[in-house]
């Protein structure tokens, strides 16, 4: 699969741009304010129609919170958010309609995201009856049609959400995100509570309709085995900031930034391919993100940080054609000299 927007020839159908999503902590019998917990930090990034953009990084590290801010189920403490080429970050309720029908979402977990108190069919029509698409008999049909497409029986539309397996429950929730014909999904971890082999046809399943209907997807995850054969490209989160971005090709083969080297070091491999990867090892936790680092949030944990990281942030720039990495590693001017791993 092409990896570049440009090779796609296309305006990003989404463009995101340092969005922020901060949470106040409080505490005490009147709520007192102590902190913000900033989830998304000055994140940003493009998706291109019928592109497939992941996004990883470890629990916590606010890949979830990003794939929710830009559908506006949470409301962005900062930035902008485009989608084909018009701001959406601040309309309201009313104005953001139209855009909720072409923006849709495929939750993590299909145990908890289907009400069971509805039948299948009646889940899956929803949004249309929402959105008031069709008269009563076309809704069924399309419904129908659904359960067809996504590998369902159009007779289990009367069944309810307990009758149904791990699997067959998120390919409801699919066929419910492609109810109204969005062009951008959200896949928050579509298969992380699923078995191997059923992981493996709902990516196959989300991969043809893709390929059927042009749609867009940021795929959310932290499996980067799963990441690295559906996406196109890859961005690569730590505490809130996108730390690498490039192709997928590219960010399996030459990572650039310690944390993806590290993460990638994790993945299990082949025997053979074993013998030639470098194992890396990260000292201590994740910090909180109520009380972040200073400088780069990595340098807590990094083999190679100095001073220079400690007190300033490395920007998210692009040190070669498409791959953009925020390390001090890797700026235009003086390279920092490697320390010795301990």
């Amino acid at each position: 699969m092409s990896s570049s927007m440009a090779e796609r020839g296309t305006a990003p159908l989404v463009e995101v741009c340092n969005l922020e999503k901060r949470f106040p902590v409080q505490r005490g019998l009147f709520g007192r304010g102590v902190g913000q917990v900033h989830a998304v930090d000055g994140v940003s990034f493009r998706i291109a129609a019928s592109e497939t953009l992941g996004l990883v990084g470890e629990s916590g590290c606010g890949k979830s919170t990003a794939g929710r801010t830009l559908l506006r189920l949470l409301e962005p403490s900062g930035g902008e958010i485009h989608f084909r080429g018009e701001e959406i970050t601040a309309l309201n309720a009313q104005a953001m309609l139209p855009y909720r029908q072409r923006m849709q979402m495929i939750h993590q977990d299909p145990y908890a995201s289907l009400n069971p108190r509805m039948t299948a069919g009646e889940i899956v029509g929803e949004p249309l009856t929402i959105h008031g698409v069709g008269l009563r008999a076309e809704r069924r049909e399309r419904v129908a049609q659904l359960f067809d497409r996504v590998g369902l029986r159009p007779e289990q539309m009367h069944a309810y959400p307990h009758e149904f397996s791990g699997g067959q429950r998120q390919r409801i929730g699919i066929a419910r995100a492609l109810a109204l014909n969005p062009a951008l999904i959200v896949c928050d971890e579509p298969v992380s509570a699923l078995d191997v082999s059923i992981q493996a046809q709902i990516i196959n399943l989300l991969t043809d309709l893709q390929e059927e209907y042009g749609l867009s997807y940021l795929f959310v995850a932290h499996d980067l085995a799963v990441v690295e054969h559906i996406s196109h490209r890859v961005a690569v989160m730590y505490l809130g900031r996108i730390v690498e971005l490039t192709d997928r090709s590219t960010l399996f083969e030459a990572p650039l930034h310690p944390y993806t080297e590290a993460l990638l070091s994790a993945v299990p491999v082949p025997r053979v391919s074993a013998r030639r990867r470098k194992r890396v090892i990260l000292a201590g936790d994740v910090p909180s993100p109520v009380n972040r680092p200073t400088g780069c949030h990595f340098h807590t944990r990094c083999l190679y940080a100095h001073a220079r990281c400690r007190a300033e942030a490395p920007a998210l720039r692009e040190v070669s054609e498409g791959h953009l990495v925020a390390c001090h590693l890797h700026d235009a001017g003086p390279k920092l000299p490697l320390a010795k791993p301990a």
